[in-house]
């Protein structure tokens, strides 16, 4: 079994797209085994987002994450569970997410795109890590 992070955006919480996310990777056949509705920190954030710090959209991206409560989950399933997650998602632009993907059928715009999922194994854990420690 393998296990891969999520993060439902600020975005995702508001519009009302938790439970349609969920419930999509609930029925690919993957489990959920810890989840939690939480308000992203800057501490928090500039853990998760340490490749990005320095970079012209960092600030502006710690803004959007810390608006207003996210839901962040961690995922099990088979080998490279990540990477059937962000098959899910779809690429990072909505505007270039074909339909039946998440961001395809409700993404509106680049900066606001729904859902992060860990890219990679390890990538997973160690964002894992940083939400769910001892787990």
């Amino acid at each position: 079994m393998s296990r891969t992070f999520i993060i439902c955006k600020p975005d995702a919480v508001e519009r009302g797209y938790v439970g349609e996310i969920i419930g999509r990777l609930e029925r690919k056949g993957l489990t959920m085994v810890a989840a939690e509705l939480r308000q992203l920190d800057a501490d928090v954030l500039s853990q998760h987002y340490a490749e990005h710090q320095g970079k012209p959209f960092y600030d502006d991206l710690v803004a959007f994450m810390s608006r207003s409560p996210a839901f962040v989950a961690v995922f099990e399933g088979p080998a490279e569970t990540y990477s059937i997650v962000r098959t899910m998602m779809g690429p990072t632009n909505p505007a270039e997410a074909p339909p039946g993907t998440i961001r395809g059928d409700f993404g509106t715009e680049m900066t606001e795109n729904l859902v992060h999922g860990s890219d990679s194994d390890e990538s997973a854990a160690r964002e894992i890590g940083i939400f769910f420690p001892g787990l």
